[in-house]
C-alpha cells in the first residue's frame, strides 16, 4: 500500500468488531491486501462487550436442521430460510476455524466444548470463551492477529464519513481526517444502531453509521422496524451502569424473573420478544421501574465480568435481587444483502449487525448474531475479492459533507417513546418528522408494516397478518418501503 493521504487495497473493511476483524483476516488469508478502518482501538469495539456466545450444532443430539428450525420458529415466519440454512450448516466449521486461529472456548469437565442453553434454543448449543466475556476474548484474539498480519493495514482512530463511488460501483471510502482508501470492494462491518434509543444495552457509538453510509451512497436498507429489546438490562441510577446487559445465558443456568409480589411470571427461556413484553407489562402494571432477576443460585465464577459489574453498581448478585427492565439491544434490519453480503450497490458489502440478510426475521434467536458475523464475514471476504478493478476511475476523494449524523437526546427519547416495545400510528407519524435520517427511516418501515410480529408491536394493529409472512420491508433512496419475498 502507498503512504500518505491516499492508500490502495484489494478490499476495505470498515469496522473492527467481530465481523470486521474476521472478514479482514479471511481476505488476508486469501492473499489480499486489506485496509481495516476502525473508529476506536481494535479491542474496544461493540463486540468487545458482547456477552453471548456462538450458536452452532455441535452436540450429538443436535443438528443443523434442528438449529434451523429453532431459528425459523424464533423469527416468527419472517426468516429468510436460505440465510438461516447457510448459518446453521456453516456454524460448526466456524467454531473449528476460530479454534485454529487460537480462540480458546470454554470446556466441560470431560474436555469437550461446554455448551450453554439460551432462550429459544431446544438444546444446548452455545459456545463461550471466558463465560460471559466471549466478545472480549474473541475480539482480543482476532485483534492481535489482524495487527500482526502482513496483509492487513490497520487505521485506528479513523472514521469513515463517505463511501466513494465510480462507474456506479463502490470504489473506496473517505475518512474524517481526509484519508482516502481506494479499493475494488468495501465491506461495512460497523455494528448496529440500538444506541439510537434512549435506553440501550449498546455502547454510545452504535448509532447506525454503516447504514447511513450505505444509504447516502444509494444502497437499499431493509427491516428497520424490527428491533429486539433485551428483557434483562440493569436498572440503575448511575448512567454508567444503567442498561448494562445481564446475559440470557444466566437464565439458561437457572436465573428466574419475579414480579413485585415475588412471583415468577414468564418462561425465562422463551424467545426474547415474549420475555421482554412480559417484563414490560409487569412494569407498567406495578408502576415500578423494574422487575427482579434472581441469580443467587447461579455459579458466579461462570459469569465473572457480570458479577463484577453488578458489584460496581452496588448489587451483590449472590445475595441480592437484580433490578432489570428491557432496553434496545439489536436491530434485525440493516443494509439489505444477499447470502454473500452483497448490497444493492455493486462492490459494496455489509456483514454482521450492519447487514440484513433476513436471517433473524422478526426476532433474533439468541447467539445467532455472533455466529452470523463469522459465517457471512467469511463469505463476503471471498466474494469481495472477485470484484473487478476500476481503472482510471478512482481519481481523488468524493466531495461533500460528512453523511453521519449523531442522534440528539431528543431523537433518542423520541425513538424510545414512538418506536419502542410498542408503537402506534400516531407516534410513528410524529417520528417521521424527526431530524435524524435513520429515525425517519425506522418510522417509515414501522408504519408500512401494519401488523404485529415478533419484536414489532403495533398497538393499533395487534394481530399478525399472514399477508406479511416471509416478506421484508426494503427501503430505497427517496422511496417508501416496499415488501419483497427473498429467495
Amino acid at each position: 500500500m502507498a503512504s500518505g493521504s491516499r492508500v490502495e487495497a484489494d478490499v476495505t473493511v470498515v469496522g473492527a468488531g467481530a465481523a470486521g476483524l474476521y472478514t479482514a483476516l479471511s481476505a488476508a488469508r486469501e492473499g489480499a491486501q486489506v485496509a481495516l478502518i476502525s473508529a476506536t482501538p481494535l479491542d474496544r469495539s461493540a463486540s468487545y462487550w458482547a456477552q453471548g456466545g456462538l450458536a452452532a450444532a455441535l452436540a450429538e443430539e443436535d443438528s443443523p436442521a434442528r438449529h434451523l428450525e429453532d431459528t425459523v420458529k424464533a423469527g416468527r415466519k419472517a426468516v429468510r430460510r436460505s440465510a438461516a440454512r447457510v448459518l446453521t450448516e456453516e456454524a460448526a466449521g466456524i467454531v473449528e476455524d476460530l479454534q485454529k486461529l487460537g480462540v480458546h472456548f470454554d470446556a466441560d469437565r470431560h474436555g469437550g466444548l461446554a455448551l450453554g442453553l439460551e432462550g429459544g434454543h431446544s438444546v444446548r448449543r452455545v459456545v463461550h470463551a471466558g463465560g460471559s466475556a466471549t466478545g472480549r476474548r474473541i475480539t482480543r484474539d482476532l485483534s492481535a492477529l489482524a495487527a500482526q498480519h502482513e496483509k492487513v493495514s490497520v487505521f485506528e482512530g479513523r472514521r469513515a464519513t463517505r463511501l466513494r463511488t465510480a462507474d456506479e460501483r463502490c470504489a473506496g471510502v473517505r475518512c474524517h481526517d481526509g484519508l482516502v482508501v481506494a479499493s475494488p470492494a468495501v465491506v461495512l462491518a460497523t455494528g448496529g444502531a440500538a444506541a439510537l434509543w434512549a435506553r440501550t444495552t449498546n455502547p454510545t457509538g452504535a448509532v447506525g453509521a454503516g447504514l447511513m453510509l450505505a444509504q447516502a451512497a444509494g444502497a437499499a436498507l431493509a427491516d428497520l422496524e424490527l428491533i429486539q429489546f433485551h428483557p434483562t438490562a440493569l436498572v440503575s441510577q448511575d448512567p454508567e451502569t444503567d442498561g448494562f446487559l445481564v446475559t440470557e445465558a444466566i437464565r439458561g443456568e437457572g436465573a428466574t424473573l419475579h414480579d413485585a409480589a415475588g412471583e415468577r411470571f414468564v418462561d425465562e427461556l422463551a424467545p426474547r420478544d415474549e420475555v421482554a413484553l412480559a417484563v414490560e407489562a409487569k412494569i407498567r402494571a406495578s408502576g415500578r421501574p423494574s422487575v427482579d432477576l434472581d441469580m443467587r443460585h447461579v455459579e458466579p465464577t461462570h459469569f465473572p465480568n457480570i458479577v463484577a459489574a453488578l458489584r460496581t453498581a452496588g448489587i451483590d448478585p449472590t445475595t441480592d435481587m437484580v433490578p432489570v427492565a428491557p432496553a434496545a439491544h439489536y436491530v434485525m434490519g440493516g443494509v439489505a444483502t444477499d447470502l454473500d453480503g452483497r448490497s444493492s450497490l455493486p462492490s459494496l458489502y455489509a456483514v454482521g449487525e450492519t447487514s440484513c440478510t433476513g436471517l433473524h426475521g422478526a426476532n433474533r434467536l439468541a447467539s445467532n448474531s455472533l455466529t452470523e458475523c463469522f459465517v457471512f464475514g467469511r463469505r463476503a471476504a471471498r466474494h469481495a475479492l472477485e470484484e473487478p478493478r476500476l481503472r482510471g476511475a478512482q481519481t481523488g476523494p468524493e466531495q461533500g459533507p460528512d453523511v453521519l449524523v449523531r442522534p440528539s437526546e431528543e431523537t433518542r427519547a423520541a425513538l424510545w417513546r414512538d418506536a419502542g416495545l410498542e408503537r402506534s400510528l400516531e407516534g410513528l407519524r410524529r417520528l417521521r418528522g424527526d431530524p435524524h435520517p435513520l429515525a425517519r427511516a425506522i418510522a417509515a418501515c414501522a408504519m408500512a408494516r401494519t401488523e404485529s410480529r415478533g419484536a414489532h408491536r403495533r398497538i393499533d394493529a395487534p394481530a399478525t397478518d399472514p399477508a406479511f409472512d416471509e416478506l421484508h420491508g426494503v427501503l430505497r433512496v427517496q422511496e417508501q418501503p416496499a415488501f419483497e419475498r427473498w429467495s
